[in-house]
Order: C-alpha cells, then sequence, then structure tokens
C-alpha cells in the first residue's frame, strides 16, 4: 500500500459524505491525480448485493453478529477487488466508511463492543488503515438524522430502500455519534473531525487542508 493514497470519509448518516467525497475526487483530479471512489458497504458487484440486505428497510430480525460479518464480508471484496489495486497502482481511494461505521455502528449502537470488531478488522482485513480518515461531524444526532431521512424519502421506491439504520430512530443514532467520538480521541492522528454544520464549500475547503500535507509527501 506504498504507492497510493487510501482516505476514508465517515460520519452519521445525513452529514454530507457522498457530497464532499465529489468535491474532492473532482479537486484532486484538476490537479492531475487519479482518483477511485468508492462507498461501503458495496463497491463490487458482490458488495453491492450485500448492501441491498444490510440496507433496505425490508430487512428484518437480521442479528447483530450477522450484520457485523455480513458488513466485513463487502469490506473484505472490496479491499481485493478495487482498494489494494487502486493504492498500488499509485491511485487514490476515497471510501465512503470502512471499518470505523463497523465499531461506531455493530460495536456502539448495536452493543458488540469495539474488542470484537477490531478483531474482525485485524483477521478479514489484515489491519488495513486509512492514510487519513475524514470524520464528518454535525452537533447533534437529531440534524443529520432528519437530513438522512429526507434524503431517502426522495430515493425510495418500490424497488427498496436505504433507510434500515434511519430508521432505529434518534437514540440509535446518538450511540453511533458516541462512538465515532471515541474513535477520533483514540486515533487523533488518522481520524480528523470536520464541522459538517458549515457550508458544503466551507467544509469542502477544511478537507482539502487536511489532504495537501498527505500529497505533499
Amino acid at each position: 500500500m506504498a504507492s497510493g493514497l487510501f482516505i476514508s470519509f465517515e460520519g452519521a448518516d445525513g452529514t454530507g459524505k457522498s457530497t464532499q467525497i465529489a468535491r474532492l475526487a473532482e479537486h484532486l483530479r484538476a490537479g492531475g491525480k487519479q482518483v477511485v471512489t468508492t462507498r461501503e458497504p458495496g463497491g463490487t458487484p458482490i458488495g453491492e448485493y450485500i448492501r441491498q440486505i444490510l440496507l433496505d428497510s425490508r430487512t428484518t430480525s437480521l442479528a447483530a453478529r450477522a450484520e457485523l460479518a455480513l458488513m466485513f464480508a463487502s469490506r473484505a471484496q472490496q479491499i481485493a477487488e478495487v482498494i489494494r489495486p487502486a493504492v498500488s497502482a499509485g491511485k487514490i481511494v476515497l471510501c465512503d466508511r470502512f471499518t470505523d461505521s463497523s465499531e461506531a455502528y455493530q460495536g456502539f449502537a448495536r452493543g458488540l463492543g469495539s474488542d470484537a470488531v477490531l478483531a474482525m478488522h485485524r483477521i478479514v482485513c489484515e489491519d488495513l488503515q486509512p492514510d487519513l480518515t475524514v470524520l464528518l461531524a454535525l452537533p447533534n444526532a437529531a440534524r443529520s438524522l432528519a437530513r438522512a431521512q429526507q434524503r431517502n424519502s426522495r430515493t425510495s421506491s418500490d424497488a427498496g430502500d436505504e433507510a434500515r439504520f434511519e430508521n432505529e430512530g434518534a437514540a440509535f443514532q446518538a450511540r453511533v455519534a458516541a462512538g465515532y467520538a471515541a474513535i477520533a480521541r483514540r486515533e487523533p492522528e488518522r481520524v480528523r473531525m470536520v464541522d459538517a454544520s458549515r457550508s458544503i464549500e466551507e467544509v469542502h475547503r477544511a478537507i482539502v487542508e487536511l489532504v495537501s500535507p498527505l500529497l505533499a509527501r
């Protein structure tokens, strides 16, 4: 993983990750960089099948450990098929979520604990870590939840939706936010928090400031 860069974006649903990944990708490509954007769960044909199971609100009675295992199954395929090949080829990979999401959602919000998630990460992901993790944060969980619900109301269809985690409610989202805050405190060098309550352009500029030293290095 020596030649390119691997940057992950984290945060609760509704914090603007997709928008900021697109803005950063555009900025980097304008500077002559080769950029790959991807997402989790998903990012590969197999991963997208798994995504349908995990995110669709029609998926019911999924055990927390089964949920965690499916997340890592998608992640393992993503690493093998997308992330490692791209970084080895000197490209910059921008990934919407990585293992921090599993720790926040399954470890903290579902109550499985960080140890179980990190043990899975060491085995399944061979302890691969992003060079930088941008954590987009809003002042309160209710605000990000409202944003996510508005988005899902626009994109849902008879074929399904991606509202399963948003439907867990505000208390669940608060536990997710607490999980992310704990990860940021534990790994301040890798995980850099950005205030997502500012304008899209202000958030973009803050992210570029975080990424620029990596490009120079």
